[in-house]
């Protein structure tokens, strides 16, 4: 299944080469995670304070939960330091 993945702020550099923006499109097996692609990109699962899926705020727990379908988008967000 096809799924795009999305990375803000410092946390961009973590995407590959050749993605557009702050996201890219790729394959996954339908037993994936939003977790499962998070650490396939290398990100330090500490540095994701927020993760969405389709929009829809995904809780610690729920990270693990093999929830994705064809088409979703996940997005990432690191802590914020400040204000």
């Amino acid at each position: 299944m096809k799924i795009r993945f999305k990375l803000y702020a410092s946390l961009g550099r973590y995407l590959p080469s050749g993605s557009e923006g702050n996201a890219v499109e790729i394959e996954v097996p339908a037993d994936t995670s939003p977790h499962s692609i998070i650490d396939r990109f290398g990100v330090p699962r500490r540095l994701t304070h927020l993760v969405l899926v389709n929009g829809v705020y995904a809780d610690k727990a729920q990270r693990d939960a093999a929830m994705l379908k064809d088409g979703d988008t996940v997005a990432v967000w690191p802590p914020i330091a400040g204000g």
